[in-house]
């Protein structure tokens, strides 16, 4: 049985988050603040209000060259419905804006949702980041970025068949028959690093990177048909060895991941109520943890 309570959440909403004075990155909101709870001695009848939801900077799929916020809807969707507020950012794409302005633009975005989660989330609103497939690489960057920065503080990442080593060489991968040759993903990471030393760098290829602890808890899903599985869960295991918290799923196929995260279905996939319970579960028990709850069975 499913443990997700999916709400009605408020219209999505765009808005611009200024990356500088003459620049501004595209984004959309999902979801609902919560408000406050009614003080102690308030008159019967007040409401006491929703919870403060997590806040979650959210980046699309589209291996590094496409996509934007319309094509990033199904999943920043099911994140608003697991619970949380959602800003799902328009990055910039390669070839045009090759590595690392993508990764900058999240990190700068990431400091601007720091900054807003009280208006758009609710007082205390935890930070997160979230993506799929190139998305997933994006998201793992820039929880990185914030680390070395010390800034803005995160409560978790959720990466969801995220493109982490630029290889392309994975047994999951050449099941999918995307080898070098006319693969989308291998051109991605052609178009994505501009030079030989990008494909080093640990904020470019965050699979490959040296250094992992310190970064936040971490949910990663894939699933039985996704290309990315080996490598996910590769990642996974070095988080662990690193002293990350870390908490895997892998759902059955079919799924089509990571291109069907690009495709708005009606109606809804197989594969959303699961995903859409353990994105609930690892939001809500982190949440819980934060608070000091007693913890709860699985």
């Amino acid at each position: 049985m499913s443990t997700a309570q999916p709400r009605l959440a408020a219209a999505p909403f765009d808005e611009r988050i200024p990356l500088d004075a003459a620049r501004s990155l595209p984004a959309r909101i999902y979801g609902q603040r919560g408000r406050a709870a009614a003080p102690q001695g308030s008159a019967p009848g007040l409401s006491v209000g929703r919870p403060t939801p997590a806040l979650v900077l959210h980046f699309h799929a589209g291996a590094f060259v496409s996509g934007g916020l319309d094509s990033g809807t199904l999943v920043a969707g099911l994140l608003a419905e697991a619970g949380a507020v959602v800003v799902s950012i328009d990055y910039p794409l390669a070839p045009a804006q090759p590595f690392p302005a993508a990764v900058e633009a999240g990190h700068a975005a990431l400091e601007w949702a720091w900054r807003q989660r009280g208006r758009l989330a609710g007082p205390g609103a935890s930070l997160w980041v979230a993506g799929e497939e190139a998305g997933g690489n994006l998201a793992a960057a820039a929880a990185a970025m914030a680390r070395d920065q010390q800034q803005p503080a995160l409560a978790g990442q959720i990466l969801l068949s995220p493109m982490l080593d630029m290889c392309v060489a994975t047994g999951s991968l050449r099941k999918a028959q995307a080898g070098p040759v006319g693969c989308r993903w291998a051109d991605g990471w052609h178009d994505y690093l501009a030079g030989p030393d990008d494909a080093i760098h640990p904020y470019a290829a965050p699979g490959r990177a040296l250094r992992l602890a310190g970064l936040p808890p971490t949910l990663l899903i894939t699933a039985e048909d996704d290309p990315m599985r080996d490598e996910t869960r590769a990642y996974a295991e070095r988080l662990r060895k690193a002293g990350v918290r870390v908490e895997q799923a892998l759902l059955p196929a079919p799924t089509g991941w990571p291109c069907a995260f690009m495709q708005a279905p009606q109606p809804e996939p197989a594969w959303a109520a699961p995903l859409r319970d353990r994105l609930y579960r690892f939001l809500s028990a982190d949440q819980a943890r934060s608070r000091g709850d007693p913890p709860t069975a699985a």
